[in-house]
């Protein structure tokens, strides 16, 4: 059965981008469009891995994981940060608000993947960081 993955990110272009290279690596795929949406489709469904945008309207990504990690039924769901924000600053702030693992755009599909693949493999070993950080 392929992970299943949430991706949280308002650009329709973006969104897109990232369903069509997870689909072709044969993950299955459920789309959000802000925040808002993430936290309603993570609480209803179970997901293997989340990839959040930081800047969202109604809820940004810093606070879509805050939730997350508050919720006991999401809390150890593995979140990736895909931003703009790039920085070295930005990585850390990210890994340090609880995302397990920061990409930023524009990314290449490897290094998406290469994240992705560490954190499931890492959670399926039981370790839980996939030594994305």
């Amino acid at each position: 059965m392929p992970a299943r993955i949430l991706i949280a990110e308002d650009f329709d272009d973006n969104r897109e981008l990232l369903r069509l290279i997870l689909e072709s690596a044969g993950y299955e795929v459920r789309e959000a469009r802000d925040g808002r949406e993430l936290m309603e489709a993570a609480r209803a469904e179970d997901f293997d891995l989340v990839l959040i945008d930081i800047s969202m309207p109604h809820l940004d990504g810093w606070g879509a994981i805050t939730e997350l990690r508050a919720d006991e039924a999401t809390r150890a769901v593995p979140a990736v940060a895909v931003t703009a924000f790039a920085g070295e600053q930005d990585r850390r702030r990210a890994l340090a608000s609880g995302f397990d693992a920061h990409v930023a755009k524009p990314f290449r599909s490897k290094e998406l993947l290469d994240a992705i693949s560490g954190l499931l493999d890492g959670a399926r070993d039981g370790d839980g960081d996939g030594g994305a950080r």
